[in-house]
């Protein structure tokens, strides 16, 4: 693999993992964070350690300004962006149904959209020019199967105009392609964080794998999308929890 990866909110987990990966595999990757700038750059340190290139960068991705001066950043340092990897989890609410309010449950929709509207928009156009991209984005296994208190996590994510995965098809589908990826809760991350003890043991037995997915999971399947022999796959999302889609 080569080019350059920007993976957002990647100072630990599945991002963490995934730049890893990545550089390990040969691409330059961009690690984003907002506040662990520490554990970011350790990320950073550590792939340089194994023989990579990474720099970490601060950016909230949902401030256009931001996005705009990391991709600048970027450019001047590497020549661009070749992946994006949308992974960066806007805080929410761990509670009830009847106890959620609209500003938080809204407040979280606006927030996703805007950031993954900001980053695809900020790197969009140079992947045009160069008819070369790939556009990748994470979201949650709890979309199709929701608990209890996650409503602001695991809402449904229709295929809308609204969509992330839907803007690329409409403005660059043959530079750009675009695929997501929905993980179960993930071993070590701040999903599988709010889940309980009782619902740690249950997961692995629900799951046919008999296990949960731990961040190299998603990070091998991103990884498969971000590479050059995916070249005819987009639009599509990849489950990546031990077969509990098929239930």
């Amino acid at each position: 693999m080569t080019g350059v990866a920007l993976i957002t909110g990647s100072s630990s987990g599945i991002g963490a993992a995934t730049a890893r990966l990545l550089a390990e595999r040969g691409m330059r990757v961009v690690i984003d964070y907002l506040h662990s700038e520490q554990a970011a750059q350790e990320v950073a340190t550590g792939i340089a350690a194994a023989g990579g290139e990474a720099m970490a960068v601060r950016a909230d991705v949902r401030d256009i300004a931001a996005v705009d001066a990391l991709v600048e950043r970027v450019r001047s340092a590497w020549g661009g962006i070749d992946v994006l990897v949308h992974n960066a989890l806007t805080p929410y609410a761990i509670k009830p149904f009847e106890q959620v309010t609209w500003d938080e449950l809204g407040g979280k929709l606006d927030d996703e959209l805007r950031a993954a509207f900001v980053v695809t928009q900020a790197v969009l156009p140079a992947m045009t020019a160069r008819s070369r991209g790939r556009l990748i984005y994470l979201g949650t296994g709890l979309s199709r199967q929701p608990r209890a208190g996650l409503i602001a996590l695991g809402r449904p994510r229709p295929r809308s105009p609204s969509s992330p995965a839907t803007w690329p098809r409409s403005s660059a589908p043959a530079a750009s392609p675009s695929t997501s990826s929905n993980p179960a809760p993930v071993a070590g991350t701040r999903i599988s964080h709010v889940l309980d003890d009782e619902q740690r043991r249950r997961q692995p037995a629900a799951t046919p794998l008999g296990r949960l997915a731990v961040p190299a999971d998603v990070a091998t399947v991103v990884a498969f999308c971000a590479g050059e022999d995916n070249s005819f796959m987009t639009g599509t999302t990849a489950a990546v929890d031990g077969g509990m889609a098929m239930y």
